[in-house]
């Protein structure tokens, strides 16, 4: 089964080496046949020349320029559109996401479910350097979010999930043009019955640069997505439930 991994790109040059080289290696160590999709998504430093550098050594690594329109969410359905895998993760580009919780995912896939989800908030999850005020909002988003669809998952605004390729086009057509399409994704797999399994995974915050991700301008965008699923639930009357 080969993996893809979708990586968007915003003004990462001194993360992105890092995050692909030993991303690369662990999945090279596992015998694990991939591609690694970075989309640069319309850079203003130097990612698109060290990407472009890196792709001459990393044989595995696929680069994209997404010119616009931008935006995390238009970045990650740029690497969506195009990912050549029997299944793909997100990922992000600071190396939060753990590669060894990669390789975790990918052999639970294997047990035949359609997503594997992480959580950083069970038994076995951590949290390295969090902030706090974020931590705050993540955890009463994620509240609202169990409490409205009844779920005992808890960590559904984390982008860092794998997904087979039959759910991705299951799931579509996809709606969020920012980060919350972290929210987008999983919600919409639930909803339309595609099964999943919740393992703990580790976060750990960026050595470089800046959060991409502005909370005060995403509340809206957050309860728009959560509303259209609700909607979908409710009232579609199961017309994009996956079928047996």
């Amino acid at each position: 089964m080969k993996l893809s991994v979708v990586i968007p790109a915003y003004n990462e040059q001194e993360s992105i080496t890092e995050t692909i080289e030993t991303l690369s290696e662990k999945l090279l160590s596992e015998n694990i046949l991939h591609e690694i999709i970075v989309v640069n998504d319309n850079s203003k430093d130097g990612t698109l020349e060290v990407l472009e550098n890196l792709s001459q050594k990393i044989k595995e690594l696929v680069v994209y320029t997404n010119n616009g329109p931008n935006g995390f969410g238009f970045a990650v359905r740029y690497g969506l559109e195009r990912f050549s895998g029997d299944c793909v993760a997100v990922m992000m580009a600071d190396l939060s996401d753990s590669p060894s919780d990669l390789v975790a995912y990918y052999n639970k896939l294997q047990e035949g479910y359609d997503c594997v989800f992480g959580s950083r908030w069970i038994k076995g999850g951590k949290v390295i350097d969090y902030p706090v005020l974020k931590r705050r909002i993540n955890r009463t988003a994620n509240f609202i979010v169990r409490m409205v669809f009844r779920l005992k998952y808890n960590d559904c605004t984390n982008a860092f999930k794998l997904y087979r390729k039959e759910t991705i086009q299951g799931i579509k057509p996809f709606l969020s043009p920012h980060f919350n399409l972290t929210l987008e994704l999983p919600l919409k797999a639930i909803v339309r019955g595609y099964s999943y399994a919740v393992l703990p995974n580790s976060w750990t915050n960026r050595k470089y640069g800046e959060s991409k991700l502005k909370i005060k301008e995403m509340g809206s965008r957050y309860f728009f997505i959560l509303l259209y699923c609700l909607i979908e639930k409710y009232f579609s009357r199961g017309d994009f439930k996956k079928t047996y």
